[in-house]
């Protein structure tokens, strides 16, 4: 692997649309009440109140990891495809390691862990969203 022909800047943006998708995604008035509720939280509990540094640094560490290797992942393969690295193959690929790891992988532990399906709908919801404008970031910008 070569780390010299990553895009670190566009790297870094996905991290923060990461983070953004995740505060707009998980806020009360989009999912977070519905998710809180199918992991078996109640109404008072608080969420992440111990730790919340380690959560955080976790969160986007892992955010982090997941860019670079979408930013390995996508050129090669995008460059498999006709059209060659660009915005929409970025996409493409966001979408089918989306499809292809990250929703199955979800589904069973939430159905493992009695999360359900509406959790599972709601977490890869993120990770969709995600991934497709990982990959377009990462496809436009080279």
């Amino acid at each position: 692997m070569d780390f010299s022909v990553i895009n670190w800047f566009a790297v870094l943006v996905c991290v923060v649309v990461s983070m953004a998708t995740g505060a707009v995604w998980y806020h009360p008035k989009t999912f977070f009440n519905i998710w809180w509720k199918g992991i078996g939280k109640k109404e008072g509990d608080v969420p992440g109140t111990e730790n919340m540094t380690m959560t955080w640094i976790l969160t986007v560490l892992a955010s982090f990891v997941q860019a670079v290797a979408m930013a390995f992942m996508v050129p090669a393969v995008a460059g498999l495809m006709s059209s060659g690295v660009n915005m929409a193959t970025g996409i493409l690929t966001g979408f089918m390691i989306w499809l292809g790891f990250v929703a199955p992988t979800y589904l069973v532990n939430k159905l493992f862990a009695g999360h359900g399906f509406s959790v599972w709908l709601i977490e890869i919801g993120n990770h969709l969203l995600n991934f497709v404008i990982f990959g377009a970031i990462l496809g436009a910008w080279r």
